[in-house]
């Protein structure tokens, strides 16, 4: 698989430390593009900088020519994450002021696959009208919402959990975190009962 991955100036790089070190080892070619501010919160939070990672095919966040900005460079998909509040509103409203903005909305009218990772809480209705007029253009939201069923015993193992689910939305098979599978003492209801019981 050909992946783009943008990082943008949102809190949790360490979400996108994962996921490129991951697409990296599952055999991709990796491109990403980091934001100015992307790269500077990555440096601030995980002590990495885009140099880091020396398999992954950079691009100049204001090189508007290069390949991501155009729609005959053939990508399987797209990621952003994390996904700033502004590069989301610049995705939803077709603005383009840097290539990582202009990669989303090319991605967008090619009608290729588009996920984007916001992590802002709590959302405002501006943020909500944002991403649902980017999933009715087609991209895929998918918050930075770790699960828990997996039993984590680290923040590595929340972390990985979420960049798994970004790599399964692409169709993509991953070891970040196990598939979920119900304990074979739960059956049908079980958690029903449960609630009845103590309800009585």
């Amino acid at each position: 698989m050909k992946l783009l991955i943008g990082v943008s100036g949102a809190s949790g790089g360490a979400y996108a430390v994962a996921l490129l070190k991951e697409a990296v080892r599952l055999g991709c070619e990796v491109h990403a593009v980091f934001s100015r501010w992307g790269a500077e919160v990555l440096r601030l939070e995980c002590g990495h900088g885009p140099e880091d990672f020396p398999d992954v095919r950079l691009y100049d966040p204001d090189d508007m020519s290069a390949p991501p900005a155009s729609g005959s460079t053939l990508y399987d998909g797209m990621v952003i994450l994390p996904c700033s509040m502004h590069t989301l509103a610049c995705a939803a409203h077709g603005m383009s002021f840097n290539l990582l903005q202009r990669a989303a909305g090319v991605m967008l009218k090619e009608k290729r696959p588009l996920v984007l990772v916001p992590r802002e809480t709590p959302l405002s209705i501006v943020h909500l009208e944002n991403m649902l007029a980017l999933a009715r253009a087609g991209a895929l939201i998918l918050p930075a919402s770790p699960a828990f069923y997996h039993k984590p015993r680290d923040l590595d193992a929340l972390i990985n959990q979420v960049a798994g689910k970004v790599l399964n939305a692409l169709g993509l098979e991953q070891n970040l975190f196990p598939a979920w599978s119900a304990p074979e003492e739960r059956t049908p209801g079980h958690a029903c009962r449960g609630r009845e019981k103590a309800a009585e």
